[in-house]
């Protein structure tokens, strides 16, 4: 037997409509973007929007872990990929300064741009833990160098993750304010001259 299907179907990609709210986000920040904003660049109405992504704050979580996934995979991808936290930092850093000035979307990173002049205090704390896993996981990078002798057995994995976090985090900045990649480059290169 053939299962039906209630109301109308969608009329438009959904993948898509994600991506064009992922920017809007990105480029305006969560407070900043309104509703009418949403519908408008993603092309559909209200009613559309509510049925297929939720609420405000259920698109924006979407919308989080779709960029995760996309443009914000590569500091994953670069600790999986190296052989040791120190490699895949510097790794990381060197794309960030590619990824965080791209030309094709908004610069800086959408987990610290969106909660600018942020007052939602959900959004606000659930991009805090978002920032504070990411250093969690170089946290325990770091430590399982020590462990294995790859790093000093004084190194600090705990202060050096979150070295690391706040010039990402500053890098992002820098970027927001027109910062170039080689810029960037520059402060990458500073950070890991700094790591002990």
């Amino acid at each position: 037997m053939a299962s039906t299907t209630r109301g109308r179907p969608r009329s438009f990609d959904r993948e898509a409509a994600l991506d064009r709210a992922l920017r809007l986000f990105w480029e305006r920040g969560y407070e900043a973007t309104s509703v009418a904003d949403l519908t408008a660049a993603m092309g559909i109405r209200p009613p559309s929007l509510y049925a297929a992504f939720g609420d405000k704050r259920t698109l924006f979580a979407e919308v989080v872990a779709h960029y995760r996934e996309t443009y914000g995979a590569y500091p994953a991808r670069a600790y999986a990929e190296e052989p040791t936290a120190r490699a895949g930092v510097a790794r990381m850093l060197r794309e960030a300064a590619f990824v965080l000035t791209e030309p094709d979307h908004p610069w800086g990173c959408l987990l610290v741009a969106a909660t600018v002049n942020c007052t939602s205090p959900e959004v606000v704390e659930a991009l805090r833990k978002e920032r504070e896993a990411a250093a969690r996981d170089l946290e325990s990078r770091i430590r399982a160098d020590v462990a294995a002798g790859l790093e000093p057995a004084d190194t600090d994995p705990a202060a050096l993750a979150q070295f690391i976090a706040t010039v990402v985090q500053g890098m992002t900045l820098r970027a927001r304010d027109g910062a170039g990649r080689t810029e960037l480059e520059r402060v990458a290169a500073a950070a890991m001259r700094a790591w002990p």
